[in-house]
């Protein structure tokens, strides 16, 4: 469970710049695990300077070179998978069956992206004139800064840098400051297999803003990628704004699950298991606004409230557990804030809903009687709390799936014909019709309106770190 605790510029580990550390906690007691380099604004921008100078190498180094690099990261991360679970559970806190998940999930993008590379495509015609032959090739962006967030440790950043080196940038990885250590792992692994220095860099300021702003402000630096909430994204989005850096964006979301008249409730249940209790609900496709017809809403109630009581809540080091501390104490108090709001808003509290003495921990909770708008309803909830709203028709849920700023994901249970229609209606990037979890490094991840921008995994993910040159051609 070893990893570095310093920063990682130009292929090398190395403190910050003043000496300064931080410390990062395990959530479930609270207990010190490391004292984590605090990097300078210095530091961050010598680690831009230093994917700019390996940019233009990296670019030109053969597709099929850096696809072996990215398949020999899977190779060892697969080997020590259960290392870096254990690392993501101590950090996070999140339940080993969780961690173990992630792990393999975050693996899977360095196979994926290692294909990806030798298959970046072009275009080569004839103008409609006649007069010339249009060749368009697709190069590298370049230096990329890519933001990840503490409930995926891994996977968020695997998510990231396997595309951006399978498209020949080079990149600067600012991971949260309560996860650095999975960040630190990962990274070192690539520097294991042989990744070539200044290709990929570790920062981790605390505070990150003036220090993200500093980097994004440097001339070298065209692309922005950053997983976290639509608040901090558009804060980015502005700062982006002043040089032109192309931005992709996975922010927020607020995901419906609508169980359809009709429906299989053993079905919905176990979904909505799986959809709302990932990661122990700190998931930005985590089920939010549950939507039940009301000739099923009692019987989903009663039903998943009995599912959510069998789970067993404690460290998630200890495998028999399934649901772990959330990530501090601030975010436990944040789930618990808003429950209590509810209930004083008139919802029903029919499990839960009281915090336990020691660690980060939240219990499972069931609201009944939640109202379309409230403020439960509305919010994010990043934790084990299941909010059902009941509707008397179809339109009705598909205008409250709707009513929200947010469209990364929705969930819907039923007819698989009738479900697929309101799959068709629901405006989000992503719809899980009968499923309860949907993300895989083979589809495109992403959001529409205040759920970001851009797209992640799959053929399309490669294209955010890839810029489209036109060569014109004398015939």
């Amino acid at each position: 469970m070893t990893s570095p605790h310093d920063l990682f510029i130009d292929g090398q580990w190395r403190p910050a710049a003043d000496g300064r550390r931080f410390p990062v906690h395990d959530p479930a007691d609270g207990s010190e695990l490391a004292q984590f380099a605090a990097a300078t604004e210095a530091d961050c921008l010598a680690a831009v300077d230093a994917a700019a100078d390996a940019l233009a190498a990296w670019s030109a180094t053969p597709p099929r070179q850096r696809s072996e690099l990215l398949r020999a990261t899977f190779d060892v991360l697969t080997e020590e998978r259960e290392q870096l679970a254990a690392l993501i559970t101590a950090e996070n806190g999140k339940a080993y069956a969780d961690a173990i998940g992630e792990a393999a999930y975050a693996t899977e993008f360095f196979r994926w992206f290692a294909e990806e590379a030798v298959r970046i495509g072009g275009d080569f015609r004839l103008s409609p004139s006649g007069d010339k032959t249009i060749v368009v090739r697709r190069d590298p962006i370049g230096v990329a800064i890519l933001v990840t967030p503490w409930n995926f440790p891994a996977a968020m950043a695997t998510r990231k840098i396997a595309p951006a080196l399978a498209a020949g940038c080079s990149v600067v990885l600012k991971p949260a400051s309560q996860t650095p250590l999975t960040a630190a792992y990962v990274v070192d692994v690539l520097r294991r297999v042989g990744v070539p220095a200044g290709v990929v860099n570790l920062v981790t300021p605390v505070p990150a803003g003036p220090a993200v702003s500093a980097m994004l402000h440097h001339p070298a630096v065209r692309k922005l990628s950053f997983t976290g909430s639509t608040e901090v994204g558009r804060v980015l989005l502005h700062e982006a704004a002043d040089q032109v850096v192309s931005s992709s964006m996975e922010l927020g979301g607020n995901a419906p699950f609508v169980v359809l008249p009709g429906a299989d409730v053993d079905a919905a249940v176990e979904g909505a298991m799986v959809a709302k209790m990932r990661n122990g609900g700190s998931a930005c496709t985590a089920a939010n606004r549950f939507y039940v017809h009301d000739s099923l809403v009692d019987e989903f109630s009663t039903r998943i409230t009995a599912a959510m009581k069998a789970v067993t809540m404690g460290p998630g080091a200890d495998r028999s557990n399934d649901l772990g501390a959330l990530v501090s104490p601030e975010e436990r108090d944040k789930v618990a804030g808003l429950v209590d709001r509810a209930v004083a808003e008139g919802a029903n509290l029919a499990l839960g809903g009281e915090t336990p003495e020691g660690g980060a921990f939240y219990p499972p909770t069931v609201l009944t009687d939640v109202k379309h708008g409230s403020e439960i309803n509305q919010t994010e909830i990043f934790g084990p709390v299941t909010a059902i709203v009941g509707f008397s028709d179809v339109d009705e849920a598909v205008a409250m799936a709707n009513d929200t700023i947010y469209g990364l994901i929705s969930y819907v249970y039923g007819d698989p014909a009738q479900a697929l229609a309101v799959a068709q209606r629901i405006d989000s990037g992503m719809v899980a019709v009968n499923r309860g979890v949907l993300s895989d490094p083979a589809a495109p991840f992403g959001g529409t309106k205040q759920s970001g921008l851009g797209r992640e995994g799959s053929s399309e993910g490669i294209l955010e770190f890839l810029e489209e040159k036109y060569i014109g051609i004398e015939v």
